[in-house]
């Protein structure tokens, strides 16, 4: 599948995967979010591995997810946003969407 990245003065979205700090989206998804508390590290790997997948980055670091279970024809689920802590208010998650 072709990556596809968008551009701001200072943050930029994509679709690589290999860029995804799964770290941060596994911590932030079982701790952190009211929505998948105890989500285990093998089923966030499992997500990301069969869903596309939007990732956020400030200077390089990652900063936000999102996650989209599709056919990639007619159906789309959004799912697993978020924006860490010191980027929220900046619209990234409206932009994101």
């Amino acid at each position: 599948m072709q990556v596809v990245e968008y551009h701001s003065d200072t943050y930029l979205i994509s679709t690589d995967k290999t860029k995804l700090n799964r770290e941060l989206i596994h911590s932030f998804l079982s701790q952190l979010s009211y929505w998948a508390q105890g989500r285990s590290v093998a089923v966030v790997e499992k997500s990301v591995k069969h869903s596309l997948c939007f990732g956020v980055y400030a200077d390089a670091a990652q900063v936000g997810f999102a996650r989209i279970v599709t056919d990639y024809a007619t159906f789309a689920w959004l799912c697993d946003v978020f924006t860490v802590g010191a980027h929220r208010g900046n619209g990234l998650n409206k932009w994101l969407v």
